[in-house]
């Protein structure tokens, strides 16, 4: 594999062969990896806490272990970011918050963390996230406002906002997001790159939140097939997580490339009839054609998941409620006026109301059980718009505080578990891309990649315009 004239826009099979090779150094691609951030963190501001130092250490001791032929993982030497969200030792995770008390010890990994460092991959970064990933977009008190690469006018969305522009700006090959209602595809579908939210308890977190039931970790490539490698990398289990379930170990990239041939495929042009603009639509559709030329069998499907704004914000802003409970007042303070707002409306809910709703998820996973019946997989618009102002919290109303009114077809899929990709499929008429969700039975994530590497082959995943390596 050719390796890009630009070290930090090469993927991690290139790498990875380079490195055994002797081609290239882990320490050359940090290097190029820590030039990239200094040439976007002023404009866009992905990265919530550098230190190039141990950058380079990690980078140093994993040259070593390749002199040595004894590389320590799979993806030994891989630079890789992590949401500020995810415990890293000796990182502080401020959670993009005031509230947080940067002084404590750092002294432990979060599952995700703690896999991927025993792999070998380098950390240039902690990413950006709006407080405690509380909503759609990427701002903070703490951090400020992320911005798109394919407009810095524009949101990059969230709540990995961060991690989705560390991908597409070359700051990391791997990028750890976290997902409870988009928080993986809402910023891969703005910022055109390729974000997965794995099986409900697929990859362990820990600490346990206030939203782990519906909560994800996955990865942000550029690539699905890195996507693939990180997710095995990921998936491996760890027993602090009382929510992850005993999926078998897979090799993610074992079927990667067989095509969706005879595949039968739902295509829902939205969910419980959503608006979507023109240029989302005409971009998802010619992605439609995309697999019925390559083979697979497309029908529509209608998707009618009632109530699930609902049950989505009684869950959420419960969460939000517990997390503001276990705070004090002057912490409260501190906090971002659109956290408040939604702990403020989940304290009006009764216990009841709340139990209520969980019961009413296993509903709406029967149900899409019963559409997995008929189909191997099912495609959506990822969202039903193209990224809005940044600075914003809200497309239409400037004042909202809101987010799960604009992004309906994401948080579905947190309360069933499913496993759910957003990919690239083209662009409107600002030139920004437009994400195709990929949907799968619970614990068919080896699946949505394959559909996912089935239309990247024929339609890459492109570079925003700032990106480009010359």
């Amino acid at each position: 594999m050719s390796l890009p004239d630009d070290l930090c826009f090469a993927d991690a099979s290139s790498l990875v062969e380079a490195y055994a090779a002797r081609r290239v150094s882990p320490v050359e691609v940090a290097e190029a990896c820590l030039a990239r951030i200094a040439e976007v963190q002023p404009e866009l501001n992905p990265c919530a806490f550098l230190d190039p130092e141990t950058t380079r250490a990690q980078a140093r001791a994993s040259e070593l272990r390749w002199i040595a032929g004894e590389p320590a993982g799979p993806l030994d030497g891989v630079p890789a970011t992590i949401k500020d969200l995810l415990l890293s030792a000796g990182w502080p995770t401020l959670r993009g918050s005031r509230a947080v008390d940067p002084g404590q010890d750092w002294d432990e990994d979060s599952p995700a963390v703690a896999r991927l460092r025993e792999s070998g991959a380098v950390f240039t970064a902690k990413t950006t996230t709006p407080e405690f990933g509380h909503k759609g977009v990427t701002d903070s008190p703490l951090a400020g406002i992320t911005r798109n690469p394919w407009d810095s006018d524009r949101t990059p969305g969230g709540s990995s906002g961060g991690a989705a522009v560390a991908a597409a700006t070359g700051l990391g090959v791997l990028n750890i997001g976290t997902d409870g209602g988009g928080s993986i595809r809402i910023p891969a579908s703005f910022t055109g790159i390729f974000g997965l939210k794995p099986s409900f308890g697929r990859v362990p977190a820990w600490p346990a939140s206030p939203l782990s039931s519906v909560s994800h970790v996955g990865p942000m490539t550029r690539t699905v097939r890195d996507a693939a490698l990180m997710l095995a990398v990921l998936a491996r289990p760890d027993a602090r997580d009382w929510y992850a379930k005993p999926f078998p170990v897979e090799d993610f990239t074992a079927e990667l490339e067989e095509g969706v041939r005879g595949l039968r495929i739902g295509f829902a042009p939205t969910i419980n009839d959503e608006p979507v603009d023109d240029d989302v639509a005409a971009a998802v559709d010619g992605a439609i054609d995309v697999f019925r030329a390559e083979g697979a069998v497309v029908e529509p499907v209608t998707v009618d998941l009632p109530e699930t704004r609902r049950i989505f914000q009684i869950i959420w802003t419960t969460g939000a409620a517990l997390m503001a409970a276990g705070m004090s007042d002057d912490q409260r303070r501190r906090l971002d006026q659109t956290l408040m707002a939604a702990a403020n409306i989940g304290q009006g809910f009764d216990a009841v109301t709340l139990a209520q709703a969980q019961f009413r998820r296993a509903g709406l996973a029967a149900h899409m059980a019963g559409l997995h019946r008929r189909f191997d997989v099912i495609l959506t618009p990822t969202l039903p718009d193209t990224a809005f102002k940044a600075g914003r919290n809200h497309p239409g109303d400037p004042a909202a505080t809101t987010w799960n009114d604009w992004t309906p077809f994401t948080y579905p899929f947190n309360l069933t578990g499913q496993p759910a990709a957003s990919i690239p499929c083209g662009f409107d008429r600002d030139g920004l891309p437009v994400g195709l969700q990929i949907v799968g039975p619970v614990g068919a994530d080896a699946l949505v990649l394959r559909v996912a590497r089935a239309f990247e082959r024929v339609r890459p995943i492109p570079l925003p315009p700032r990106s480009a390596a010359d």
